[in-house]
């Protein structure tokens, strides 16, 4: 991991896209760094990080139907501090769970 002190890159805000698949910035404990792009392709997940995934894109999947539809927006009940649509994430998570 390489620090950097390029302005353009340690700036306010650091743009976390990924344009290409080259590097990625991180900026940890107030100081930004340069990393490879990690090489997850020989990486195979277990049956319970399986179904964990499943059960995480099927809120999802929840959370989007709410915020696409403008009345079922309007009445559902956020949490203090929170958006819609993570609480429409958690809500179904915790009912599943």
């Amino acid at each position: 991991m390489a620090k950097t002190r390029n302005v353009l890159l340690t700036g306010f805000k650091v743009s976390k896209a990924i344009s290409e698949k080259g590097f990625i910035v991180k900026t940890r404990r107030g100081k930004t760094f340069l990393t490879k792009y990690p090489d997850m392709s020989n990486v195979v997940p277990s049956a319970s990080q399986l179904k964990e995934k499943s059960k995480f894109a099927a809120a999802v999947a929840y959370a989007r139907e709410i915020v696409n539809d403008p009345v079922r927006k309007a009445t559902y009940k956020a949490r203090p501090g929170s958006t819609v649509y993570h609480s429409a994430i958690k809500d179904y998570l915790e009912r599943r769970s």
